[in-house]
């Protein structure tokens, strides 16, 4: 993926929470909500080039002439994939985290239009069935993070 954009992970997160920023319908949160992150994660990105510009000099420098750093170059996608294969395994190993934040963010903000709703009170069922779903994505993730970190999520090498 990192031939398609320089920085994949960072425009997915800031899609996916610009997706939640946006979910309540509030012009002031969406556009303060993605401002931020775009911020936060141009900043980011800054310090991070920096310190690879440094470490790998014109090899880097070449990679960001050829690759772009936030609109993604979808004509490159067929090559950056090539010989790849889906793997579920090493996407909940590696991705568990965004996933279960992302779940929590999105329920949470339904928690949120829920209690703001006239009359909260009468969605006690509803906002009980959130408050069990949040809780169980933050256990799974949890249950995730122990599997990884005893090496059940350890790909195996060629011998």
């Amino acid at each position: 993926m990192f031939g398609i954009c320089r920085n994949p992970l960072y425009v997915g997160n800031v899609l996916i929470y610009g997706a939640v920023f946006v979910m309540p319908g509030d012009p002031w949160v969406a556009s303060i909500g993605i401002l931020s992150f775009l911020f936060m994660y141009q900043c980011i990105v800054h310090a991070e080039e920096d310190y690879l510009g440094t470490r790998f000099g014109e090899g880097y420098r070449a990679y960001c002439a050829d690759v772009p750093r936030w609109i993604p170059r979808f004509g490159n996608f067929r090559r950056a994939t090539e010989g790849m294969a889906f793997n579920v395994k090493r996407v909940i190993g590696k991705d568990y985290s965004t996933m279960s934040a992302t779940l929590i963010a999105l329920l949470s903000v339904e928690v949120y239009e829920t209690l703001a709703a006239p009359e909260p009170g009468r969605y006690g069922p509803y906002l009980s069935l959130l408050a069990t779903l949040i809780a169980f994505t933050g256990l799974m993730a949890a249950f995730v993070s122990f599997l990884r970190k005893r090496g059940s999520f350890r790909e195996r090498k060629a011998v």
